[in-house]
């Protein structure tokens, strides 16, 4: 814990000391790399494959170079393309919607469910046309959308589920790990996530067999085992280094769980004394243990002012997300406007992520509360 001109700083993530413990092993497996001839995609990656596997219960992995592009592959892989519609909600981060545009399609944006931030079902299905092809779900800050309810609507309409769980790690549903109700799901280990690599990768997980071999061939130049390209494809796959750090991030990533869920709950009982401030709530189909606080986003009056004077105090803070999907200017050619989602335009202009992360002391998150009851008080 730091401070400076009697201030706390309070940083809105940091995993040093978890790095720290980790350095004597990742300096042997290092070491042990660098005199390998495979260096990409290799044994470390296959090691992970395979742990990752284990843990999400999906039959298979394929590990990516990120987030964005595991969903890009996913939708080539599906034979999604122009001509076709996917239904993708406005709010979430710019990934969700430049993956449909990259493979041709065009997205078709809904609104947000206010407790979860998940697509509205009811929008949804008025959303289906005979050009719909897939539903992209996309599982935000701690709890995965209602996909019994979700997988109902697609099946009635015959439509794919794809899921954007990229902040999902460790979210469940009836005992399903977030990625395996759909036809795929994708991860995202950026370094901040709740299972982060020291820089951009990701993975995608599946239950499907022709699926997973179309999307492992095409996430390498559309080459099968031989090294011939028999489809088209891009080239993302998982450097090893990557996979040696997630290997033994993934050995920690329960305890580091719990330890959000403790931090979450301490931030709940001291902000449920500001009464400016909307907390995050679990909706009523979630049961115990199946949340995961990757981000803890209340809603608040006067959020860049509040955030402004946080980041004065030392305290760092997020917006999740300043602008919606269908008002960013890529998106302008869609025809939407403002009011065409009037609840993600609400959530755009009051929603922000406090600090949170397993390594937080109880003294930061107290001081981050205070910091904020202050704010309010003096308005």
């Amino acid at each position: 814990m730091f401070q400076t001109g009697g201030r706390m700083l309070v940083p809105f993530y940091s995993n040093t000391q978890e790095m720290r413990s980790l350095t004597p092993d990742l300096r042997r497996e290092f070491a042990f790399l660098v005199e390998q001839d495979t260096l990409v995609n290799g044994p470390m990656v296959k090691r992970f494959e395979k742990e990752l596997s284990d843990y999400t219960g999906a039959k298979y992995v394929i590990a990516t170079s990120n987030a964005s592009d595991a969903l890009e592959l996913v939708l080539r892989s599906l034979g999604i393309g122009p001509g076709d519609e996917v239904i993708v909600p406005c709010y979430s981060f710019f990934s969700s919607v430049s993956c449909i545009r990259k493979v041709g399609a065009t997205p078709v944006f809904v609104d947000i469910d206010a407790p979860t931030y998940a697509l509205n079902l009811l929008d949804v299905e008025a959303a289906i046309t005979r050009d719909t092809k897939a539903i992209m779900v996309v599982h935000l800050f701690c709890q995965m959308a209602d996909m019994q309810a979700l997988n109902a609507v697609a099946t009635r309409h015959q439509v794919l589920i794809v899921e954007d769980s990229a902040e999902a790690i460790g979210m469940t549903q009836n005992g399903v790990h977030a990625g395996r109700f759909g036809s795929a799901g994708v991860l995202s280990f950026f370094p901040t996530k709740t299972l982060g690599a020291l820089g951009d990768a990701g993975a995608i997980i599946t239950d499907d067999p022709k699926l997973a071999v179309a999307m492992r061939q095409t996430g390498d130049l559309g080459r099968d085992g031989s090294g011939l390209a028999v489809r088209r494809g891009i080239c993302s796959r998982m450097d090893d280094w990557h996979a040696i750090v997630l290997s033994h991030r993934l050995r920690t990533l329960k305890a580091n769980i719990e330890r959000r869920q403790e931090v979450a709950a301490l931030y709940s009982r001291l902000l449920g004394q500001v009464p400016d401030v909307q907390l995050p709530r679990l909706t009523s189909y979630v049961k115990s243990g199946e949340e995961v606080f990757y981000v803890y986003l209340v809603q608040v009056k006067q959020r860049d002012e509040l955030a402004k004077f946080l980041l004065a105090q030392g305290i760092v803070t997020e917006t999740y997300y300043p602008m919606p999907l269908h008002l960013q200017p890529a998106m302008s050619d869609l025809g939407y406007r403002v009011g065409c989602f009037p609840v993600a335009e609400t959530a755009a202009s009051k929603a922000l992520a406090l600090p949170i992360h397993p390594e937080i002391q109880k003294a930061q998150i107290e001081y981050t509360v205070e910091a904020i009851a202050r704010f309010y008080s003096s308005r």
